[in-house]
């Protein structure tokens, strides 16, 4: 038994897992019912209503329920995610044994200690099937899993199974009500829905439990003779097949398993057994000290069991689900269903290579545990816990790759574990004589070995080593040599994963992982809350590993994180890039694609490799000190200005060209120019000039391309300049007299032009007639010289903290950028020019505009030598910081409450609005816009300054005064306050009176609206609104329906009708007396004798201080006496109770709902909608 989980509490008596979670419940002889998380081993939650214990649970398949009985003859329907019970059914008669729900129909089955067993439809809490026939306690009923039946068993010593077909049917097509027995003939007799199909009699005693098997036609029943049987049935009969015969006690319950072909039962005898259900004999006994066993359940899709006993319960498997596997290069070979196979990673190709032997013995566990392979021998070893461990070896021939239908026979040994060493050698633990002894492929014994420590398992550690596992240590040794290489004090290590050099190892225990070098020098320990299943390296020394939930990653330095979420457990054979290969429990290979940037980010800044830094540039940048590295990272980032310094410091044509690509593209005109020049790229520069319109610049180029003999660019130039007789000038001295003939011409040049003619003679070129010619201009730039607006955006963190350029790297930028960069390229010796070098500063015409103008007549200073005059840090200048605005008084308003006056106070009002719909389901504000305008006012003071400025607005506080801090601002003051809605009551009260209904209702609305809007201190306050509420709408309701039935002169029937009805509005005792007065004499002058005879009545009941009331109502009695009859038929009956509605003035009887529209007592909220309550006070909020 593999016990995954085990809990201490009061004795468990009933069990269900949950279908997708990994939840178990757990019901208690206490009366609690338990939700346990059995993977994280946590309590989520517990259920405490039953009273006694509960001695059935169940989960519901699909929906968040469960259901439950217990000793209260209660059955009780939960939503867990809510956290409490929904509903109870009520109708057995005695303790409930069992509980279930239906796997496809909305019903539960219960089986009680009344003898009965009931179907209950959860979806109309109703009893649909009572099933009579047990004469004696129904220990357990179970629906079958596919078919239509249900299997109980009883201490009557009979099981019983019931056919529900027809109950089916029912549900599916309902027949007509006169079809059905009444429920009462069905809760005496048992209905015709269910009838028993078989009733198996083989038991002595008592039948504790009965369940069916999954697919097959089976039944297995345990009882207190101590026997579990098997069961068969067919169509027309059930016959017993076999008796398990073995426990000590009474046997309290029994199942077939799921996944294998066995059955478990447990007992009072403390033992939980395992039976082979084809041989029907005894696989496995699990005993405790102490504590008998009550109920097992079964998990509805994983290899999971449960059982209970006297002092809590164990989650637990038979088996081991993990595949034995070994990795060799590209392919992965693992046994499954008896067979080796090998699965190829680059092709993805599954191949089924040899059969396995099958474990001889019955046992459970058999199966293989682990497997070593040898790639140049191309032989497996596979170990099992056979004959308390054994290992069988297998040369796989070549030819039967693809085929694996041939048999060979292995050869055995007993041993711990046994791993290849070497390429024909393999070392086998012998634990009694704690000896390695290494064999060859014959099996034979070549050499011994005696260990270092007391070992219980060997794992490979490189040729010619193992790895010597004891309890708390493991150890590194070398068979040659016999000496201990390495030692590390460690959990138990369960398996190990070696890195694909060889240089690293993982050793995985159950919740933690080492990592170590291969001398074993540990490196770092992660420890783990889930347990921790396989692991694998990747090709950069990342160690990606699983639990049972979650595929992780750890760093060397021990820093992990999380990957990704697994729905169920995979165990990680190979790791290439971003695709993790697994082994599923049912022997599939399963690649996963995981996203690794977070721990491939990690690692290289760990490892100080920023080139790698693929997607966050603008953070590596800030780690890098490599020049190249930097600029190539600050242009990936667009971080121009780091880009500038990295450039400047290379300072490599190449370098330069790519900085001037980016900075053109970012806009940055001046880091465009500077690149140009460094590179001395005339022709961009040129261009450069003339989109960005600097002209001066633009005829220095001109002179620099004359400077260098470039006819083309200075072509070029004097065409961007549009300068006409620089063109001719160029046409001419390049020999090209013609086309400077037509250019002089053609502009108007008629001087040049004659000159040119002349000197051309015959060859003067013809131009067409009567063509308009016009000047070649370039057009005005968009941008005029400067650089292009950038978006703002906030320094990130590394920007902040990390920049350690400092100030001298702004300066650099600062002088970088200078408008005036343009200047290095003026020219003053033409002699340096012819060799290439244009740094040469060209002074000429500055110094000349200096001659004509004079310039800024700036004189030298003669100043003593000592005076020099010490430069200031530019950090101490003392500058004005203009304050920041604080944050306005009616914003504080707003985040420090959730009141919806003091949001409309504040201003507001959009706030305001969605609470009130969130609170009180308000959808029409209009009545309330006044309300809300008086408030934002109210809450503010108004100041002149002077004529010309504007109105101050100032925020007034409620409860403000001189003691208080002036930092903490207190709430708005408040229009509304609650005395003034007393005031207004009041005021109702006495129109109502005096007849004045319109008045009346006026008061009352103006309460209505307002009260949404009040806000109060106490919590006896809040009580008092939410009462006000209550009275006034009475209030309103019924002047409504007085003030419509005024209306309605010529219809005597819905007259007395809303009389009536307003006589039944909960009104102050002298205003019922009056509604019953009116009421009572609209009915008798209408001859409605009876209905003015009980309004009579009522007046007197309350006992009328007005003696002519209570005179006329005698006098309305006795006449009514003598004929108490009605002459119309009225839409009221006052012994039915009802509300009226507000929208219809027509009665809503119990029972009966009216939703989705506008309230229209208050003319505000939508009635029935999802709102969480009337908020008037900040008491209520703490």
């Amino acid at each position: 038994m593999l016990t995954k989980f085990e809990t201490k509490s009061n004795r468990v008596k009933g069990l269900s897992f949950h279908s997708k979670r990994p939840w178990i419940l757990a019901s208690l002889h206490s009366g609690v019912i338990q939700l346990w998380d059995y993977r994280m081993g946590t309590l989520i939650d517990r259920f405490d209503e039953h009273d006694g214990p509960v001695r059935g649970v169940h989960f519901h398949k699909s929906q968040p329920l469960f259901v439950s009985g217990g000793d209260d003859y209660k059955i009780k329907v939960w939503n867990y995610k809510l956290h409490r019970c929904l509903f109870t059914l009520l109708g057995h008669l005695d303790y409930i044994r069992t509980v279930q729900f239906h796997y496809e129909y909305p019903w539960i089955v219960s089986a009680s200690d009344d003898q009965t067993i009931r179907i209950w439809n959860w979806q109309s809490r109703t009893c649909i099937s009572v099933l009579t026939g047990h004469n004696h306690y129904v220990m357990c009923a179970s629906f079958h899993p596919k078919e239509d039946l249900v299997v109980s068993a009883s201490l009557d010593q009979t099981v019983r199974v019931w056919d529900i077909g027809a109950l089916r049917k029912k549900t599916v097509s309902p027949a007509d009500d006169i079809l059905r027995l009444s429920q009462m003939n069905t809760d005496f007799f048992g209905g015709v829905d269910a009838v028993v199909k078989y009733v198996l009699e083989g038991h002595d005693r008592g039948v504790n439990w009965a369940s069916f098997h999954p697919t097959l036609p089976l039944i297995v029943s345990g009882a207190d003779d101590r026997q579990v049987k098997i069961w068969r049935m067919n169509d027309t009969k059930a016959w017993e097949v076999d008796t398990l015969r073995g426990h000590m006690n009474n046997v309290s319950c029994v199942l077939f398993h799921a996944r294998q072909d066995i059955i478990v039962s447990n007992s009072e005898d403390k033992s939980i057994r395992v039976w082979d259900a084809t041989k029907r004999t005894g696989l496995q006994t699990f005993r405790r000290e102490h504590d008998r066993f009550w109920i097992l359940s079964a998990h509805p899709e994983m290899n999971l069991l449960a059982a209970g006993h006297d002092s809590g319960m164990i989650v637990f498997k038979l088996e081991r689900e993990r595949p034995a596997f070994s990795v060799s290069g590209d392919s992965v070979f693992y046994v499954k269903d008896r067979f080796l196979r090998a699965f190829e990673y680059s092709t993805q190709k599954d191949t089924q290579l040899i059969p396995i032997r099958r474990p001889g013995s019955n046992s459970l566990n058999q199966g293989p545990r682990t497997l070593s392979y040898s790639p140049t021998e191309n032989a497996v070893l596979i170990c099992s816990d056979v004959d308390g461990g054994s290992y069988e070896l297998y040369v796989v021939p070549k030819d039967s790759y693809g085929r694996g239908d041939t048999i060979q026979e292995a050869k055995r040994g007993l041993g711990g574990s046994a791993v290849f060493v070497a390429r024909n050698r393999f070392a086998v633990l012998e634990k009694s004589s704690n000896q390695a002894l290494v064999k060859n492929l014959k099996n034979e014994i070549v050499k011994k070995s005696v260990l270092p420590i007391a070992t219980d398992a060997i794992f490979y550690a490189g040729t010619g080593n193992l790895l010597c596992r004891a309890e708390d240590r493991i150890v590194i040794f070398d068979l040659q040599q016999r000496i201990v290489l390495g030692d590390l004090q460690t959990a138990f290590v369960r398996y190990v994963v070696w890195s694909q050099d060889m240089e690293s190892v993982a050793l995985l225990s159950k919740h933690s992982i080492v990592i170590a070098d291969k001398k074993l020098v540990h490196r770092c320990t992660l420890h783990e809350t889930i347990r921790v299943k396989s692991g694998a390296w990747d090709d950069n020394g990342v160690f990606i590993y699983t639990t049972l939930t979650h595929i992780k990653y750890c760093l060397p330095n021990g820093d992990s994180g999380i990957i990704k979420t697994l729905d169920v457990p995979v165990y990680v054979t190979k790791i290439y890039g971003n695709t993790i290969f697994c082994l599923e429990r049912d022997g599939k290979n399963r690649p996963i694609i995981i996203d690794s940037t977070e721990y491939i980010f990690k690692l290289s800044l760990l490892r100080k490799r920023y080139d790698q830094q693929k997607g966050f540039p603008q953070v590596a940048l800030y780690f890098v000190k490599d020049e190249r590295t930097r600029f190539n990272l600050a242009l990936e980032s667009g971080n121009i200005e780091k880009a500038l310094e990295s450039a400047k410091k290379i300072d490599e044509k190449d370098h330069w060209y790519r900085l001037g690509v980016e900075a053109l593209r970012q806009g940055n005109a001046g880091i465009v120019e500077y690149a140009y020049q460094k590179t001395k790229n005339f022709e961009r520069l040129s261009f450069h000039y003339l989109i960005t319109g600097n002209l001066d610049k633009l005829s220095k180029m001109m002179k620099i391309a004359e400077v260098k003999n470039d006819v083309m660019g200075q072509f070029h130039d004097a065409l961007y300049l549009g300068d006409v007789r620089e063109r001719v000038k160029i046409l001419e001295n390049a020999g090209h007299l013609p086309l400077a003939y037509i250019t002089a011409y053609v502009h108007g040049l008629h001087d040049i032009a004659e000159r040119l003619a002349a000197e051309l003679g015959d060859n003067v070129p013809s131009l067409p007639e009567g063509k308009k010619t016009s000047l070649l201009i370039p057009p005005s730039p968009v941008l005029c010289a400067g650089d292009w607006p950038l978006l703002m955006v906030s320094k990130g963190i590394f920007e902040g903290g990390l920049d350690d350029t400092g100030r001298g790297a702004d300066e650099d930028y600062e002088e970088a950028a200078d408008a005036d960069w343009g200047e290095a390229l003026d020219i003053s010796e033409v002699d340096n020019i012819q060799n290439g070098d244009i740094s040469v500063v060209l002074e000429e015409d500055a110094q000349e505009e200096n001659d004509e103008e004079g310039g800024w007549d700036l004189e030298d200073l003669d100043l003593p030598p000592d005076a020099e005059t010490p430069k200031t840090a530019s950090n101490s200048r003392s500058v004005f910081v203009t304050p920041t605005p604080g944050m306005a008084v009616s914003q504080i308003w707003v985040q420090k409450s959730s009141l919806a006056a003091e949001h409309a106070a504040a201003g507001n009002f959009d706030t305001a609005m969605r609470l009130l719909s969130r609170q009180l389901g308000i959808r029409n504000f209009a009545p309330l816009k006044s309300q809300f305008i008086d408030l934002h006012l109210g809450s503010h003071s108004y100041l002149r300054a002077f004529a010309s400025a504007p109105v101050i607005s100032v925020a007034l506080e409620r409860g403000w005064s001189e003691s208080a801090s002036p930092n903490v601002r207190g709430p708005p003051a408040l229009v509304f306050n609650f005395s003034q809605l007393d005031e207004k009551l009041k005021a109702g009260y006495r129109a109502t009176t005096a007849g004045k209904f319109s008045e009346a209702l006026r008061h009352f609305l103006a309460i209505l609206h307002t009260i949404p809007l009040i806000v109060v201190e106490t919590r006896r306050e809040v009580d008092e609104v939410k009462e006000l509420i209550i009275i006034v709408k009475e209030y309103v309701l019924g002047l409504q329906m007085e003030l419509k039935r005024r209306e309605l002169k010529d219809n005597p029937v819905r007259q007395q009708e809303l009389a009536a009805y307003f006589t039944h509005c909960n009104l102050q005792l002298p205003h019922t007396r009056l509604a019953l007065l009116n009421a009572m004499t609209v009915c008798y002058k209408a001859q409605n004798l009876s209905t003015a005879a009980n309004f009579a009545r009522r007046l007197l009941e309350t006992n009328p201080s007005n003696e002519n009331q209570a005179r006329t109502a005698r006098q309305v009695l006795q006449a009514a006496e003598r004929n108490m009859k009605d002459a119309t038929q009225l839409n009221y009956d006052f012994r039915n109770p009802f509300v009226v509605c507000g929208a219809t003035y027509v009665p809503i009887y119990r029972g009966q709902k009216d939703q989705g529209q506008l309230c229209t007592v208050c003319d505000l909220a939508v009635v029935g909608s999802d709102a969480s309550g009337l908020l008037c006070s900040p008491s209520q909020i703490r």
